[in-house]
């Protein structure tokens, strides 16, 4: 491998209407020799954590299955030197931290010199049975980081328990590690792209006949009127070859892992049934990079047919997280022949990293004044309230420091990789993202193929359509998200802006 040179960008600034985006030049696109290399670090907890994704606090019993962080190393050169590069991480987490992703990128600053740390992007699968990353102790985290108000108490005399703080410096060490390794693991190799179709999502919001909506809404009830809205049942794949014998595959699924949610053992949720069913086909060693594509409003749960459904999996011996593996598998299967007809081994490589500034939802009068009233109220009590009411309180709290905020800095910077790998591209964002923002990215976007990727390099949680907010209901309140409606119209406008430019006429 050639020594990288390092290259010294001046930065380009552009005000959209609403936005602002800091990024480098854009320069012609380069064919280049394609080098990747792969990793895999086991992130589970030495002990019981609180686990994430519900209001109830859950202490981990025990390890169902192994948590895993899967790194993925990309670089092209060609005759003129380095072109790019990228390191994807994919976290069997709820969630990542965007002190996590900055800890990261520092730790392995220091250990590799050739890699540009800020090309390091990290994602969540979203399994609601993995650790906690937000402490009951943080007293002072920014107004606009979502996570910070998701915290669980811990009771003093569980000494055994994993505090989120702990378990965060074990994660930035054991992801860094993953990353150097990849990093260091690159060789000459063949990449292909493939879509392929899988049901795995349904929308989740339920409305009435009064216009409102409900998460998981029961469909028997005589007011039931429609699902909200649309599923995404595309299945992205990036396929990494060498000698044409297949060694990784990047799968991307527009539904999160949480088919176990409620549970209170640690698990990777069918992510895991789905590579133990891959390696079981393609190779023991295959390398699967796990992705979420935008589904703020989606999940693995049935709605409707669940009768029928269940009695299908019984007679088939199948869990409903084993099932839907099976339903990855064959999507990957379906595809596999055209995508081992299209490996190239030197392609166009582009990866822009922006910061991108999103108007946020604002906080009005009447949600801060209760705001204050609940957070009030529970101040000198916070041992006494429930697990739900806790969590209520830390978000009133977090109500009024962006009430406070949002006059002076009414933006939320988010940071945005773009990737263009031939003619596949990748955009991601720090969000649960709806699908309908996804919908409209792909068709927009002048990729042949085009991975909307979420909750990548930080947590803003959900960003629900004007239409859904108009329905209320759990992901589509002002508590459930940093941005709003108004927000989710400029990201789709700066990512598509950006991905144009990536494939210039």
């Amino acid at each position: 491998m050639k020594t990288t040179v390092a290259i010294t960008c001046v930065l380009a600034l552009s005000l959209a209407a609403h936005s602002y985006v800091q990024a480098g030049p854009n320069p012609a696109p380069r064919n280049g020799k394609l080098y990747y290399g792969w990793a895999v670090a086991d992130i589970t907890p030495g002990g019981p954590v609180a686990v994430a994704g519900q209001y109830e606090t859950r202490i981990s019993g025990q390890v169902h299955d192994k948590l895993t962080a899967t790194a993925l190393a990309i670089e092209t050169w060609d005759e003129d030197g380095l072109i790019d590069q990228a390191v994807m991480v994919s976290c069997d987490l709820s969630i990542v931290r965007r002190q996590t992703v900055e800890k990261v990128r520092r730790l392995v600053g220091k250990r590799v010199l050739d890699l540009d740390v800020k090309k390091i992007l990290i994602s969540a699968t979203h399994t609601h049975t993995a650790p906690a990353l937000t402490d009951a102790d943080e007293t002072d985290p920014h107004p606009y980081d979502f996570a910070g108000s998701w915290a669980y108490r811990i009771s003093s005399d569980r000494t055994d328990v994993i505090r989120p703080a702990k378990y965060l410096e074990f994660l930035a060490g054991r992801i860094s590690d993953a990353v150097v390794k990849a990093w260091k693991a690159r060789k000459p190799g063949g990449m292909s792209s493939a879509l392929s179709q899988a049901v795995i999502a349904h929308n989740r919001r339920a409305i009435y006949a009064d216009g409102k909506a409900r998460m998981y809404g029961r469909t028997d009830d005589p007011e039931f009127s429609h699902i909200e809205g649309v599923s995404d049942h595309s299945v992205d794949l990036l396929l990494f070859w060498r000698e044409r014998r297949l060694e990784g595959m990047a799968i991307n699924v527009y539904c999160p892992a949480q088919e176990v949610e409620g549970r209170k053992y640690l698990s990777a949720d069918f992510w895991h049934d789905a590579r133990q069913r891959l390696r079981k086909k393609y190779g023991a060693g295959l390398h699967v990079l796990p992705l979420v594509g935008a589904g703020g409003d989606q999940s693995p749960h049935l709605l409707w047919n669940r009768k029928a459904e269940a009695d299908m999996r019984l007679r088939g011996k199948l869990s409903n997280r084993q099932d839907i593996a099976r339903r990855i598998v064959r999507a990957v299967d379906n595809v596999m022949d055209v995508a081992r007809d299209g490996v190239k081994t030197e392609l166009i490589f582009q990866h822009r990293v922006e910061s991108v500034r999103l108007p946020v939802w604002k906080v009005s009068d009447a949600r801060f004044a209760q705001a204050r009233a609940i957070h009030k109220a529970g101040k000198d009590k916070t041992d006494k309230l429930s697990s739900r009411d806790y969590i209520n309180w830390r978000v009133s709290r977090t109500m009024l420091g962006r009430y406070a905020l949002q006059k002076k800095d009414p933006f939320y910077k988010a940071e945005l990789h773009m990737l263009r790998l031939g003619g596949a591209a990748i955009a991601t964002n720090p969000f649960e993202l709806y699908v309908d923002y996804g919908l409209r990215i792909k068709a927009r976007s002048p990729a042949t193929q085009t991975f909307v990727v979420q909750l990548t390099s930080g947590c803003a949680a959900y960003l629900p359509t004007a239409r859904a907010v108009r329905a209320g209901g759990y992901s589509a309140r002002i508590d459930d998200g940093v941005v709003g409606p108004e927000g989710g119209k400029v990201l789709v406008d700066e990512t598509t802006r950006i991905l144009k430019q990536m494939w210039p006429k």
